[in-house]
């Protein structure tokens, strides 16, 4: 596997790492718990058949401060204004977990500037009769149990990259919990399925199986509040984090989704 191409650009918050990699049609990619410390055999899937665009969004790796970031709408914002940055106004875009939440705002509240739509597992809502998980109260090592039917793979992606620092990283893992817990407060619900009708992309929504995070319910309510054609599919033996459990077949079902 090789790595990607890395760029800096800057947005409204200060400088933001993109990372690129294949040809063809862009894809952009919103990552989700933990952001994107590293290239992945998913990421690197997508790449085989697409231009795979990863920006890294405020407070999470390779992104800029999430200082003064104090509400939902800021965070929808800032989503924007990475979104335009990275060049992806009328791409297709991914979104992933904490990451799908935001990317469904994107594509409810610009719905010209996402051709299609694809989210793992996305946060954004929540039920009281069947509440989801919640991943930030869980003992040390206790999140890569819940949220992966591979922990050990999910705990090696939130690992310290080769070569970094050991004390700025963990600040900057730290910060990255943070801002994830900023961007689905409280609980996940974030009003999202009160925006979603104004959604025209085609959007397809991938769980997987044994998500013990998020309950199968909420992608068919999710699903049936969007006005544009969607499609809800199941990968086998995958926990929240499909595209860490089964890199390979969540991109083919992607792939499938945005050629056909």
């Amino acid at each position: 596997m090789t790595q990607p191409r890395e760029t800096t650009i800057d947005t409204p918050r200060g400088p933001m790492r993109v990372w690129k990699k294949g040809k063809g049609k862009r894809v952009g990619v919103f990552a989700g718990i933990g952001g994107q410390p590293k290239w992945t055999p998913f990421l690197d899937a997508l790449a085989a058949s697409r231009q795979v665009i990863v920006p890294s969004l405020p407070g999470f790796p390779g992104g800029p401060s999430a200082d003064g970031i104090d509400s939902h709408l800021d965070w929808i914002v800032a989503a924007r204004d990475a979104m335009v940055a990275a060049g992806l106004c009328g791409a297709d875009l991914v979104g992933a977990s904490v990451g799908g939440a935001l990317a469904a705002e994107l594509a409810s509240l610009w719905p010209d500037d996402v051709r299609r739509l694809a989210l793992i597992a996305p946060f954004g809502l929540f039920d009281e009769a069947e509440p989801m998980a919640d991943i930030f109260a869980q003992p040390p090592g206790g999140l890569a149990r819940l949220v992966s039917n591979k922990p050990e793979t999910f705990d090696a992606f939130l690992a310290m990259p080769e070569g970094a620092n050991k004390m700025d990283w963990d600040i900057t893992a730290l910060r990255a919990r943070v801002a994830a817990a900023s961007v689905i407060w409280p609980l996940g619900d974030t009003g999202l399925i009160t925006r979603v009708s104004r959604l025209k992309a085609q959007t397809l929504i991938l769980q997987g199986d044994q998500d013990r995070v998020v309950p199968a319910a909420y992608a068919k309510r999710l699903a049936k509040a969007i006005n544009g054609k969607t499609k809800v599919r199941t990968i086998k033996n995958a926990g929240h984090v499909a595209e860490c459990d089964q890199p390979a077949a969540t991109a083919k079902a992607i792939v499938a989704f945005l050629d056909a």
